[in-house]
């Protein structure tokens, strides 16, 4: 997966907006105000970060070695997946997605 294929992804998402709110280097993306993706384009390999339930973000670093705490951010709620192949594209794709989830409000029910 590459910096481009992560871009297309967030976007396609329901009003998602990418922006760049703290440097020059990297893109945040927000669903309904609220940062659920980020990506810092200077790094290599490329590294992201996404929001994750607490419980299952234990689970993934204890799979996978590409799977840490997330930099500079809340390390309970947020991981850091460095993206070098050896976390399949799928689960990467679906960790995103788990994240947007996690930041749209809530249903009434």
């Amino acid at each position: 997966m590459n910096i481009e294929e992560l871009r297309i992804f967030a976007l396609s998402l329901q009003d998602t907006e990418e922006c760049l709110p703290f440097d020059e280097s990297t893109l945040v993306y927000k669903a309904a105000g609220k940062m659920f993706l980020l990506a810092s384009v200077d790094s290599f390999p490329l590294q992201i970060n996404v929001k994750c339930d607490p419980e299952r973000a234990i689970l993934l670093r204890a799979q996978y070695s590409s799977i840490l705490p997330g930099y500079h951010m809340n390390k309970k709620h947020w991981n850091s997946i460095i993206i070098d192949n050896s976390v399949p594209d799928s689960l990467i794709l679906e960790l995103i997605l788990h994240s947007y989830e996690l930041v749209l409000p809530k249903k009434k029910k």
